[in-house]
């Protein structure tokens, strides 16, 4: 491949990064406390709000089956209104968003599930509120589960971001389809694909280490 090509896909790599990057952060902003409300809403859960669970329930799961095709498309206005335009890598940024926090809010509520019943009711015993209990309680005990959602969150927005490149989002979905695709040359959808698998299990691996630390730093203090 030529100089161009290889130009061509350092930048890409740099707006996939960049796509991945802060969307990923704005989905944890949001997905967190989200995952926190849909977890202690539930009947029986730190605030009971049964109906409040159902309803915050329903959005999150319609969020998540909405394929993210037709969700870059429905939010064309109001990524228009946010950013000032409909495409380009810094407007994927808000579908990718849109469609990682929903996600997010699941693997959020899912980690705080597997914290054990016992250290809470201990906690409420000794008369913390539930805020307390979230912040010093449940976020604390969940730290791997959060990490390893965290990481399982940006792996499927780095599927995203490929998806994105179909609609004039830029990174290396655009590249692949362009350059690849559209010109026929084979060489670089394969370098392209190389490069997504690579950063997939960088992620991967990285989340997976961090999650191991943080376990083996917890089983040497107890």
């Amino acid at each position: 491949m030529s100089a161009v090509i290889w130009n061509l896909l350092f930048k890409s790599f740099g707006e996939t990064l960049y796509m991945i990057g802060l969307s990923g952060l704005l989905a944890c902003l949001g997905g967190i406390p989200l995952g926190v409300l849909l977890y202690a809403t539930v009947p029986g859960g730190l605030m009971p709000r049964p109906w409040l669970n159902r309803i915050v329930g329903f959005v999150v799961n319609a969020a998540r089956s909405t394929p993210f095709i037709i969700l870059m498309v429905a939010l064309l206005p109001f990524t228009r209104f946010v950013v000032g335009r409909s495409i380009g890598t810094t407007a994927a940024i808000v579908p990718l968003a849109f469609a990682a926090l929903p996600f997010m809010s699941r693997l959020v509520e899912s980690a705080l599930k597997e914290v054990e019943p016992g250290v809470i009711e201990a906690a409420q015993a000794m008369g913390a509120s539930p805020w307390q209990i979230v912040c010093k309680v449940l976020f604390p005990e969940s730290v791997p589960g959060l990490l390893r959602g965290v990481t399982l969150m940006l792996v499927n927005l780095v599927g995203y971001s490929a998806m994105a490149g179909v609609v004039g989002g830029g990174g290396l979905g655009d590249v692949a389809i362009r350059f690849g695709h559209q010109r026929f040359r084979p060489d670089v959808m394969v370098v392209t694909v190389v490069i997504m698998i690579a950063m997939v299990q960088v992620i991967q691996g990285t989340g997976d280490a961090l999650a191991r630390c943080v376990q083996r730093r917890r089983g040497l203090e107890d």
